[in-house]
């Protein structure tokens, strides 16, 4: 089943080093996606409004759910092209990035697997 943790290719992430019932037969590099996400005026303005009044800010956390999903696929497509059909290991970071902190940079890494 397709999603952010296996993809239509069938390629299966994980943060764990393998993969219950499913012995590494070959190891095929490290992997990488990053996706970065530039910040909007007003979504900033209501985010602001709702850190004054409270509660959780759903734009941000969409943004954050959008971009981490992206960095899953490229690290899934990368693992696919080297022929890989699981990465392992993944390790998800979160930057702010640019001159006014205006920019959001998510990263996912892992070693691409071939179980």
């Amino acid at each position: 089943m397709p999603g952010p943790w296996k993809d239509a290719r069938g390629v299966t992430v994980t943060t764990t080093p393998t993969i219950e019932g499913k012995p590494i037969q070959d190891y095929l590099g490290i992997v990488t996606g990053e996706v970065i996400v530039g910040a909007n005026l007003f979504r900033d303005l209501f985010a602001n409004i709702r850190d004054i009044v409270g509660g959780r800010s759903g734009s941000y956390e969409r943004i954050l759910r959008d971009a981490r999903e992206q960095a899953i696929e490229e690290l899934q497509a990368e693992a696919a092209s080297r022929g890989g059909n699981a990465v392992v290991g993944v390790d998800l970071d979160y930057e702010v990035i640019g001159d006014t902190g205006s920019m959001l940079m998510v990263s996912a890494s892992g070693t691409a697997v071939k179980v």
